[in-house]
């Protein structure tokens, strides 16, 4: 069988995203003066979620990274406080995709930690972590969440093993993974998950990828090809292919995709240049894209995935001056989708220790909401618990819509009312005051609507208090229908979470100037 050769050159065909262009963020919006780590290991070295913004940074005696609030732009103070238990470097860093105060780390001391950050960010250095995960023998160089099960987390390490583990154990310090895969024979590059999570695909430096059942380690296929050593691997969604970017037996670098239910024969490969950078593939199974970035390089290219050949198409390439060391990816919950953003990067350049943030924007006219480039995507409520992904259940995302307003964010709004992790404290505890009473007045109201409307006497004088929306506090009388009732409800609700974040950002702001007032005062010479 003959191996297809990939035209990846500008092929001018129909698509809703041809004219897809790269936009990035002016100085103003970036993040300046963060000591990017100078670690050699070929990861993003940076993690986003739509609150916190996480890098991997210097740091002398031991590992650390930083932890800022998405909108703390502009100069970052260099005495910012950190994360910093690890004894050594850290090498890799990832969100919990159903808590956004929640991330893992790993590091060359071969622990994995996991950590709750503050909803009000990193004020003081953070040394104690929830869990301490204890197996790898060697340092430990990749971690992955699993995609639709709560608390479960992957990683490996130069040990060869990739380890599983479950974060619902109440122990702080957990010293044995729920399963060790040990089917490899050497470094484990790259991981990737399918939808559901069932299936797990690995590019190892021993040249082979490997496709896996995630829970037993079972190979379910293996490909050894000796014109192609993959450092990246990516499972594409549901197209059922396999997406690896690595060297050819000439070392060039190659794009290369696999039909995953025959590994023998690649579907397609293709050369692309000389240049030396690892390429960082990146894939949006909503729009089909698929991003590369070139370590050391400024380009980003972009395609289009189809299940017909050519397969990949070429769309076009956003070029800047600027390197990248590594690459940060916002999740689709939290893009501007008021300005047809449907993906976003967070650059790394070392060489002016910048965080440059990259926006995919799709050129519309229209200002209204485009329906068919936000299609339901994956949300941030897990759909299984760990035990029932554990006891051999699988299941596809939960999937939320991203229209402004949309109800189905609900979990995200207890989330944002202080949630802690594993569910550890209540979230009554953490709502405000304002909140309850509403929700105390609107049972009362629905509780004596019918006597109300029996009596049929005049309404008392309304009692009227503005939002910030238009709206009125529910301090008038009451809607005519339970169903309107409820709704003026979930409003309110919303609009208390606005104000809340509202204030929690500022809150983070005047902190920010104290410390910065702080440190002037520090450096002024004493008379």
């Amino acid at each position: 069988m003959t191996v297809s050769k990939m035209t990846w050159r500008p092929q001018y065909r129909s698509s809703k995203f041809r004219h897809v262009f790269g936009k990035a963020a002016t100085k103003e919006n970036c993040y300046d003066g963060v000591p990017i780590t100078r670690s050699v290991q070929d990861n993003g070295f940076c993690a986003v979620n739509p609150r916190f913004l996480a890098i991997i940074t210097e740091c002398a005696g031991g590992g650390a990274f930083m932890v800022l609030s998405l909108h703390h732009m502009g100069k970052v103070d260099a005495q910012h406080p950190r994360v910093s238990g690890h004894r050594g470097n850290v090498l890799d860093i990832k969100w919990n995709p159903f808590n956004d105060y929640c991330i893992a780390s790993c590091s060359e001391d071969t622990t994995v930690k996991v950590w709750e950050i503050p909803p009000h960010g990193v004020l003081k250095n953070i040394t104690v972590p929830w869990k301490e995960l204890q197996g790898h023998s060697r340092r430990v160089g990749i971690i992955e969440w699993h995609p639709t099960a709560n608390n479960i987390l992957f990683s490996t390490g130069y040990d060869y093993k990739v380890m599983i583990w479950n974060l619902d154990y109440p122990e702080q310090v957990i010293k044995n993974p729920v399963r060790t895969v040990g089917v490899h024979t050497d470094v484990v590059l790259s991981m990737s998950f399918n939808t559901d999570g069932s299936l797990l695909a690995t590019a190892c430096k021993d040249k082979k990828i490997r496709l896996l059942e995630c829970r037993s380690g079972t190979i379910l296929q293996e490909a050894s090809c000796k014109t192609h050593k993959a450092n990246k691997v990516l499972i594409l969604g549901n197209l059922k292919m396999l997406f690896t970017s690595g060297t050819s037996r000439w070392n060039d670098r190659q794009l290369v995709l696999w039909n995953m239910d025959d590994l023998s024969v690649p579907l397609i490969q293709e050369n692309l240049d000389s240049s030396s950078g690892v390429l960082f593939p990146f894939y949006d199974p909503d729009t089909h894209m698929l991003y590369i970035a070139g370590k050391g390089e400024g380009t980003i290219r972009y395609y289009e995935i189809s299940t017909e050949k050519p397969y990949i198409h070429y769309l076009t390439e956003h070029r800047s001056y600027l390197p990248q060391k590594g690459m940060g990816v916002m999740p689709k919950r939290g893009l501007d989708v008021s300005a047809c953003e449907v993906f976003r990067f967070y650059k790394l350049v070392t060489i002016k220790s910048l965080i440059e943030p990259i926006s995919m924007i799709v050129p519309r006219r229209s200002e209204s909401y485009q329906e068919d480039i936000y299609p339901m995507t994956a949300g941030n409520k897990p759909a299984l618990t760990a035990e029932e992904w554990l006891s051999g259940i699988n299941k596809d995302p939960v999937l939320m819509s991203l229209k402004p307003g949309s109800q189905i964010l609900d979990s995200y709004s207890e989330l944002s009312l202080g949630k802690g992790l594993g569910n550890l404290l209540d979230t009554r505890r953490s709502q405000s005051r304002p909140g309850m009473l509403q929700l105390a007045y609107i049972q009362d109201q629905l509780s004596t609507k019918e006597g109300k409307e029996d009596s049929g006497g005049p309404e008392d004088q309304k009692t009227q208090t503005p939002l910030s929306n238009g709206d009125d506090l529910t301090l008038c009388s009451p809607p005519k229908t339970e169903n309107e009732l409820r709704l003026k409800f979930h409003k309110q609700q919303e609009e208390i979470r606005r104000l809340r974040e509202l204030l929690t950002q500022r809150d983070v702001r005047i902190k920010q100037l104290e410390l910065e007032m702080k440190n002037l005062r520090n450096s002024q010479p004493q008379s």
